[in-house]
């Protein structure tokens, strides 16, 4: 991931200081706009389950640890609201809010597979809040950088306590081609790295010394198609 934030920022760096070359105007971009967006993500969620127990002679305390990764990948849908501000006669900051719906979910089983210890972590209802500088390439097309920040929802099923929920940071490159009439496309790829999440057992079928955790980070691309107002 570090690898891809480098790249993002190598690009936008590159564009930024080429900026002088363009001769478009930053007005054709200007103002509110409504999307509607595809996109398909691939989420890896790293989780971890640890139990800790009496050894069998009594002489203290045995720590059980199970490593858990599992990667997911599912089309999204969603919708996108924004406000294009102009920054100069080739350069906007782009201020937006986007909501996605979709699911990732992690299923942990007891080691002998008892479906009264089965845990679940499911992922959902993603919202982001960005701002995107974006660089006008020419009268229909301009590139941007997308950061901001990201959350959603957890819900947890099994004998566990519930976690909060997911905040984390996002980090996008795309291009948006605006029509004469309004209608634009956007595309977009960047990633999403969420804050971990953690719970317990309650103790009636899993022992509260028994602890999950949870650490998803999320790659996507986007297609969207709106209207600039």
């Amino acid at each position: 991931m570090n690898k891809l934030k480098t790249t993002l920022f190598a690009i936008c760096s590159l564009v930024l200081v080429n900026v002088g070359t363009a001769i478009a105007d930053s007005g054709n971009f200007a103002g509110p706009y409504l999307g509607l967006t595809i996109s398909g993500y691939g989420m890896s969620l790293d989780g971890q389950s640890s139990a800790t127990s009496t050894d069998t002679a009594g002489d203290g305390q045995v720590t059980e640890t199970d490593e858990v990764p599992i990667g997911a990948t599912t089309p999204v849908s969603g919708f996108e609201v924004g406000y294009a501000l102009p920054m100069g006669t080739n350069f906007l900051l782009d201020v937006g809010a986007a909501y996605y719906t979709g699911e990732a979910k992690l299923d942990h089983m007891g080691d002998d597979s008892d479906s009264i210890r089965k845990v679940s972590f499911k992922i959902d209802d993603l919202r982001a809040a960005y701002i995107a500088p974006t660089v006008v390439l020419s009268d229909t097309s301009s590139l941007y950088v997308k950061m901001g920040i990201s959350e959603a929802d957890v819900t947890v099923s099994g004998d566990i306590t519930s976690p909060a929920n997911l905040s984390g940071r996002t980090w996008g490159l795309g291009t948006r081609t605006v029509l004469d009439s309004g209608i634009f496309i956007r595309t977009e790829a960047g990633y999403t790295e969420y804050n971990g999440i953690s719970a317990h057992g309650k103790g009636t079928t899993i022992q509260q010394t028994t602890a999950y955790s949870v650490e998803p980070t999320l790659a996507y691309g986007t297609v969207s198609l709106g209207f600039r107002f």
